[in-house]
């Protein structure tokens, strides 16, 4: 059977100054959208198309309540928890 999958994502600018969480089912293609201006102002505004850190799930429920908790922390341990899989802050959709 093929589930659909959800994706939390926190994606940053060039200088990994701005971090920004999202949430959707077509990992690729939102980060793609990003790098074009659609979707969210504010990734447009600060520039952030470097996906930097993102988890996978098979309920739609769970990534939102996910996203919306990674929302509500401090920036020092969102830092932390992208840096667990992912110290140099390398873009990983150049994976693609």
């Amino acid at each position: 059977m093929n589930e659909k999958r959800w994706y939390v994502y926190i994606i940053t600018n060039y200088k990994n100054t701005v971090l920004y969480i999202g949430v959707t089912n077509n990992l690729q293609r939102r980060i793609n959208e990003h790098r074009q201006g659609i979707g969210s102002q504010f990734s447009k505004k600060y520039r952030l198309y470097k996906l930097i850190w993102f988890e996978e799930f098979t309920s739609p429920l769970e990534a939102i309540a996910t996203e919306k908790r990674l929302k509500g922390w401090r920036r020092e341990k969102k830092v932390r928890l992208i840096e667990e899989k992912n110290p140099q802050w390398k873009d990983l959709s150049k994976m693609w």
